[in-house]
C-alpha cells in the first residue's frame, strides 16, 4: 500500500460498469445501517449516470441477480451474510465481479479473534484478549487480564453487543448479553487513550481520523445517531507518529489481504503505542460514516469515492 493519492481519481466511464447491483439491507444485526449506506451509494451511482439497481438482499437474491442481468455488484451489506465471505463466494460462483475484499479476507476480517491471531503471529500490536464461553471463562479472564475490559461479539460490527466492564459481575453480565448476538464472545484489555480510524482505498491509506465522544466508548449511538461525536482531520498526531500509524495500517491490512477499500480501528495508549482493534471490509457509508470523511480530506467527494470503489471491482475482477 502507498499513501499517494494520484490513482484515487482514476475511474472508468459510467457506462463501462454495465448493469450494477447495489447489495444492501440483508438480515444481519446491522441491517438498518446497511439500508442507509445502500441508499446513499445508490443515489451517488444514479446521479453519476451508472445503470444501477438496488437489491435489498433476501431469499430471492439469486433470482434477482439473474433476472436483472447484473454485470457487477457493489456490496454495502454490513455484518454476516455480506461482509463475511459468503456473499463474495456466491458472486464468484456466478461470475459477477464485486467491490471490496475477496472471500478469505472478508471471512477473516469478520472474525475479530482470528484477525487478532494473524496480527499477533506477525508481531502487529493488538490488545491482550480471551474467549468467553462460560462464567468460569469470565473469572479466568478477569484474573489474567485485569480491569477495565471491553466485551464484544466476535462476528458483529457497528459496536453491537459491546460493553466496557469494571468487575467480574459486570463481565459475566456483558458476556451473557453479547452471547445473544454471537456464540463466540471476545474480551480484551481496555486501552486508555485516543482512538483513531484509518481508511484504505485502492491500495492507498487515507488521512487518519481522531475520534472523540462523551460516551464510555465509540458505541453504536456515537457512530450513527449522536451529534456530539468529534472527528478530527488532521488527527493531531505529530508527523512521525502519524506516519507510524499509516505504515502500521498498511501492514495490518496487507496481513489480512484487504482489497478495494476498508477501515481499520486503532487505539493509542498513554505511552503513545498503537494497538489495533479490528478491520472492516465494507464500512458504513451513512451521513455519520468515517470513510467518506477521510476521502474528502484526500480530495474526493462522496460520488468520486463510490465510483473509485466500484472501479476497483473492474480493475481486479473484471
Amino acid at each position: 500500500m502507498t499513501t499517494a493519492y494520484d490513482t484515487l481519481h482514476s475511474t472508468l466511464d459510467a457506462k463501462a460498469f454495465g448493469r450494477v447491483a447495489v447489495l444492501y439491507g440483508g438480515k444481519s444485526a446491522e441491517r438498518e445501517v446497511s439500508l442507509k449506506s445502500g441508499a446513499a451509494v445508490l443515489e451517488a451511482l444514479t446521479s453519476a449516470g451508472v445503470d444501477v439497481v438496488g437489491i435489498d438482499v433476501g431469499d430471492d437474491l439469486l433470482a434477482r441477480l439473474q433476472s436483472e442481468k447484473i454485470d457487477r455488484a457493489f456490496i454495502i451489506l454490513h455484518g454476516r451474510g455480506g461482509e463475511d465471505g459468503s456473499m463474495q463466494g456466491l458472486l464468484e460462483c456466478l461470475g459477477i465481479p464485486y467491490t471490496g475484499s475477496g472471500i478469505l479476507a472478508s471471512a477473516l476480517a469478520m472474525d475479530k479473534l482470528r484477525t487478532k491471531q494473524v496480527w499477533q503471529s506477525l508481531g502487529i500490536p493488538t490488545p491482550r484478549h480471551a474467549v468467553l464461553a462460560s462464567e468460569q471463562d469470565c473469572v479466568l479472564a478477569s484474573t489474567e487480564l485485569g480491569f477495565p475490559l471491553i466485551v464484544k461479539p466476535a462476528h458483529e460490527g457497528s459496536s453491537i453487543g459491546m460493553a466496557k466492564v469494571n468487575s467480574e459481575q459486570e463481565l459475566i453480565a456483558a458476556w451473557k448479553d453479547a452471547a445473544h448476538y454471537d456464540s463466540q464472545v471476545l474480551v480484551e484489555q481496555w486501552v486508555h487513550g485516543p482512538e483513531f480510524t484509518i481508511a484504505v482505498l485502492r491500495g492507498q491509506v487515507l488521512p487518519p481520523i481522531a475520534l472523540g465522544t462523551p460516551h464510555v466508548f465509540y458505541d453504536y449511538d456515537a457512530k450513527y445517531i449522536a451529534n456530539d461525536t468529534q472527528y478530527r482531520i488532521p488527527c493531531g498526531l505529530d508527523a512521525v507518529k502519524e506516519q507510524e500509524l499509516i505504515d502500521l495500517t498498511a501492514r495490518a491490512c496487507d496481513a489480512i489481504g484487504i482489497e478495494g477499500w476498508g477501515r481499520l480501528d486503532v487505539m493509542q495508549d498513554e505511552q503513545g503505542r498503537f494497538w489495533l482493534l479490528e478491520v472492516n471490509t465494507a464500512p458504513g457509508m451513512t451521513d455519520h460514516s468515517l470513510v467518506p470523511m477521510a476521502a474528502r480530506a484526500a480530495g474526493l467527494d462522496f460520488q468520486q469515492l463510490v465510483l473509485a470503489i466500484l472501479a476497483d471491482s473492474v480493475a481486479t475482477r473484471g
